[in-house]
């Protein structure tokens, strides 16, 4: 039996706040749509979902963004919107939510009919600080599901520093065992997080290197999936690079890195690293170590690259892990990230 392919990081098209960011999202949206078949008539639900959105964050926002992106998951083919800002905070979600009402006072369809028309959404908010909201078109099903256990939620965002299109940051994911002849669930998922170093296509190039390494790699821990990245990455300009396992039985996650990757597990209220040792993937790399830490219920193991700052702390989102991974990257990487760097995030949860 061939290996389900790995989750990974794809192609995610941003938008920032302008006269045009209705139109322009709705162009992107109708090409994402087109890509994964979702038919006349989703298609029209995700352009008017990516106009209200883009309507909101003009109105509302003091900054904001559209994320456009395709996701693959699950046998299914989805295209994700993620309409993020920074502003006053929504501080009645469930006003705003009413079908029928306008945030925005002009399309009279609101953030509830947004709710209404996705297969799947998700909003946070936060007083004063801003507001994310997440919503999930799936299409139709794809040849080959993804090795990621369904009940693992899994997901992913990437942004280039700003004036480059192509980022050197990525991720990557995929159940363990992983290539094996065998119908079980697996047991365990392995996760990757990588930062080309510097930006642009030669960055890239050592991301996109990383994941076919991570892709074809049969190791079964942490430590022997970096070795094979390390030598797939000789010859390029190298990378911070962190691979973790979690146990879904035991649930205990071991992590393996080298660079400068924050890796922790995210909690209400707290933060649990895990610590990567000095040395690029590539280059030089010293005597691997290997960390461990465990993953209660109801907390996320989160990875990213330096593009997002390293002091953010979960108590400044409350009610965060209660939405989607989509979402909890997204306002992640919105509320941390550095536009002075190309930025990565994925978050993994695994509800009990």
């Amino acid at each position: 039996m061939n290996a389900a392919p790995p989750m990974e990081a794809g192609e995610v098209v941003w938008l920032r706040t302008d006269e045009a960011l209705a139109s322009a999202g709705r162009r992107a949206a109708a090409e994402l749509a087109r890509r994964v078949g979702l038919g006349e008539d989703r298609s029209g639900d995700l352009a008017l979902a990516v106009t209200e959105a883009a309507t909101n964050l003009q109105r509302h926002s003091v900054d904001g963004a559209l994320a456009l992106r395709v996701a693959a998951r699950g046998g299914q083919s989805d295209v994700e919107l993620l309409a993020l800002d920074s502003g006053p905070g929504i501080a009645e979600l469930s006003v705003a939510l009413r079908d029928g009402s306008s945030t925005a006072g002009t399309l009279g369809v609101g953030l509830g009919a947004i709710r209404r028309l996705a297969d799947a959404f998700a909003i946070h908010s936060v007083p004063a600080r801003g507001t994310g909201l997440y919503a999930g078109f799936t299409g139709p099903s794809v040849a080959a599901p993804s090795s990621v256990p369904a009940r693992v939620e899994i997901a992913g965002l990437t942004r280039p520093i700003s004036g480059e299109t192509q980022c050197g940051d990525t991720w990557a994911a995929r159940g363990e065992p992983y290539g094996t002849d065998t119908d079980d669930e697996p047991s365990a998922v392995m996760v990757m997080m990588c930062d080309g170093l510097g930006h642009g296509p030669l960055a890239a190039r050592a991301g996109d290197e990383a994941r076919i390494a991570f892709r074809e790699s049969r190791a079964g821990d942490p430590a022997g999936v970096l070795a094979a990245i390390h030598s797939r990455l000789r010859g390029t300009r190298g990378a911070a690079v962190a691979v973790a396992r979690v146990d879904l039985a035991t649930r205990r996650v071991s992590l393996c890195g080298a660079g400068n990757i924050a890796a922790l597990v995210m909690g209400d209220s707290s933060r649990q690293s895990l610590l990567s040792t000095p040395g690029i993937v590539g280059h030089n790399v010293g005597r691997p170590q290997v960390y461990e830490a465990a993953l209660p219920p109801g907390a996320a193991l989160v990875l990213h690259s330096d593009g997002l700052r390293s002091r953010w702390q979960p108590g400044d989102f409350p009610g965060l892990l209660a939405v989607a991974p989509a979402l909890i990257a997204g306002q992640l990487l919105w509320q941390a990230g550095t536009h002075r760097d190309d930025a990565a995030i994925v978050v993994v949860k695994v509800p009990s």
